[in-house]
This record gives structure tokens, C-alpha cells and sequence, in this order.
């Protein structure tokens, strides 16, 4: 197994939410977004990262590339904690790592045109390249991503939603970025759109030797562009192993769920199948269940759930589970 490219290590990020109706010295709450996450990248390689909305996912994202304090933890990049970089190293850091957001048309400014928008990254990261290189690199890379050079000059909004996600990767890549975070980059898009979105990904990991941390809440999607798949509950990492390995084998029994929620395309085989049902809403990040943050919705909860946070066992090769009960089966639905 090759070193790490990025690597979170015990990662925590913890909001301050102001009191609703409470006294203007009251003091405010804390949202704990994302809580202890342990995660490792390496170079060339995917790891996807998923669970329900609310689940961290976004937060943990933001928090790799700088764009949200870390309250506790380690950021590693290359064995060295990126938290605290001075602005310089942080700009430096920046060229590295860029990120792909979920709403293709709301990630774009308006005002700036296709070949402003692409271009702005190398304006900050290299200074000195003259506007004919930059047109060049521009242009390059545009067709890279199924673009035609000559829309160049054209605004986001006269674009499909689908465009609109190639000009966004388009700017992550023009750097020639180590590793891009997508985070949801296809749940706006349609069906056959989030298709060509993630083979063009694909391409480009292959032609770039890119990593990518691809979070979603889609599994199937995950599957198909992952190599590792991480499990995400309530700021938690619960479950990580090979993508194969955690659809054949889960171990968590939200792991379960989730995939049990991905149908199946045979209309027999999915009748006929065994689904277990999450029951109950996803609790409030800000007052999370004691133990076990999934205990309130697990079918094999026991008492001792509510007394400790479960250690992470080890299971085989690589195989990463945070359930105590993880042989058990749950009981048939009703």
C-alpha cells in the first residue's frame, strides 16, 4: 500500500449556533458537523465518501480544503498537518488540492465569462504566466473536459446544468491540481447527465493521475467511481473498507440500510429481496444520542449502546467497523 496523499486523523468541526429566542447573553450552542473523522487518501486512487443529508459530509469536505476551521484534529498532506499554514503555505497548499461543489450554476459567478471563470485559478497560483499562455491552457483545457474552445467567451447561464459541472471541473483541474474533493457533483443533474459527469471523471483520473474524495449520497453512484467507500452517521465515521468488499460484506447496520435503499433492476429480484427500513428522523447533530450516535435508529441496539462510543474494529484486510455487534443480524422487517 503506497503513503498516504491525504490523511484526517481524528478531524472534528464544531459550529457556534446563536440561541433562538433566548437572552442576547445567552450562550451559544455547538453543532458538532463532523466528529473524531479518520480518513485516508492515496495518490491515483477514490475514495467516496457517503450517508444522509445532514450526515457531515459537506462540512468534513470543506474542512480538507480549508474553506471551514477544524476545531480538533489533524489535516495531513503528505505526512504534514496542513491546519494552521501560515497564508502564504495555505496559497501555496491551495494549488493542490480544489474542489467541485454540487450546484453546477450557483458555483459560477454570473458576471464572469467561461474563459474568465477557468482562468481565475491561474491568475492566483501563477502570476507570471503571460495572456496568451493563459488563453492557451484555457482553451486546452475546455476541450479536455467536452467543451468547445470557441464558447469561451460565453456566460454560465447560457449553459445546461451538465455544461455548467464540465466548466466547474474545468476550473479544479486547470492547476493540475494532486487531488480534487467533488463534493455531490452530480445529485443536480439528470440521470443520464450524472452518468457522462462521472465517466469524465474517470478519464481525467486516469489521463492526470488524480485522487478524488467523491461524496455523495447516492451509493450506487459511489460504487461505481470509488476504490474505498467511508460510511458517514451524524458527523461519524462508522464503516470504511474496499468498495467491493463493504457492498458484498457490511458490517454496520447503517451501512445495511444504505445499501438496502439502492434498488435493484430486476422488478422480481427487488420485490422478493429482504429490505430493513431506517426508522425514525436523523437526530439533531446538536444534541446527539449518547454511545452510539445510530442507536436511536439501529434495529440491533442494545442497552450498552447508550454507554460508550464504540471503538473501531478491525476486520480482515482493511475492513474498518464502529459496531460492537457487527456479526449480529437484524430481525426480519415487519
Amino acid at each position: 500500500m503506497s503513503a498516504p496523499l491525504l490523511e484526517t486523523r481524528d478531524l472534528s468541526v464544531t459550529f457556534k449556533v446563536a440561541r433562538q429566542g433566548g437572552w442576547p447573553w445567552s450562550p451559544p450552542r455547538e453543532l458538532h458537523a463532523v466528529k473524531q473523522a479518520s480518513l485516508r487518501l492515496e495518490p491515483g486512487r477514490t475514495l467516496g465518501l457517503v450517508g444522509e443529508s445532514g450526515s457531515g459530509k459537506s462540512s468534513l469536505a470543506r474542512a480538507i480544503v480549508g474553506t471551514v476551521p477544524v476545531s480538533d484534529g489533524q489535516v495531513l498532506w503528505r505526512g504534514t498537518d496542513v491546519i494552521g499554514m501560515n497564508a502564504a503555505r495555505q496559497r501555496a497548499h491551495g494549488r493542490h488540492v480544489q474542489m467541485v461543489f454540487q450546484d453546477p450554476l450557483d458555483a459560477l459567478n454570473p458576471r464572469m465569462t467561461v474563459g474568465q471563470i477557468v482562468a481565475e485559478p491561474l491568475r492566483t497560483h501563477f502570476p507570471d504566466l503571460s495572456r496568451e499562455q493563459i488563453r492557451r491552457k484555457v482553451g486546452a483545457m475546455m476541450e479536455r473536459v467536452g467543451l468547445l474552445p470557441a464558447l469561451i467567451n460565453r456566460y454560465p447561464h447560457e449553459f445546461s446544468g451538465g455544461q455548467c459541472q464540465r466548466i466547474g471541473i474545468a476550473r479544479a483541474l486547470i492547476t493540475e491540481p494532486e487531488l480534487v474533493v467533488c463534493d455531490e457533483p452530480v445529485s443536480a443533474l439528470d440521470v443520464s447527465v450524472q452518468a457522462q459527469v462521472v465517466n469524465l471523471l474517470q478519464e481525467l483520473q486516469r489521463e492526470m493521475g488524480l485522487a478524488l474524495l467523491f461524496i455523495a449520497h447516492d451509493l450506487s453512484v459511489v460504487r461505481h467511481i470509488s476504490h474505498r467507500i467511508a460510511v458517514m452517521y451524524l458527523g461519524r465515521i462508522v464503516e470504511t473498507a474496499a468498495a467491493q468488499e463493504l457492498i458484498t460484506n457490511p458490517r454496520h447496520p447503517y451501512t445495511k440500510a444504505l445499501i438496502a435503499s439502492v434498488p435493484i433492476p430486476s422488478p422480481e429480484a427487488e420485490r422478493a429481496r429482504h429490505r430493513p427500513v431506517l426508522e425514525g428522523e436523523l437526530p439533531s447533530p446538536m444534541a446527539p444520542p449518547s454511545g452510539c450516535v445510530f442507536r436511536t435508529r439501529c434495529p440491533i441496539a442494545q442497552a450498552s449502546c447508550a454507554e460508550a462510543i464504540p471503538p473501531v474494529t478491525h476486520i480482515g484486510n482493511d475492513h474498518h467497523v464502529a459496531c460492537p455487534y457487527h456479526s449480529e443480524t437484524a430481525p426480519p422487517a415487519q
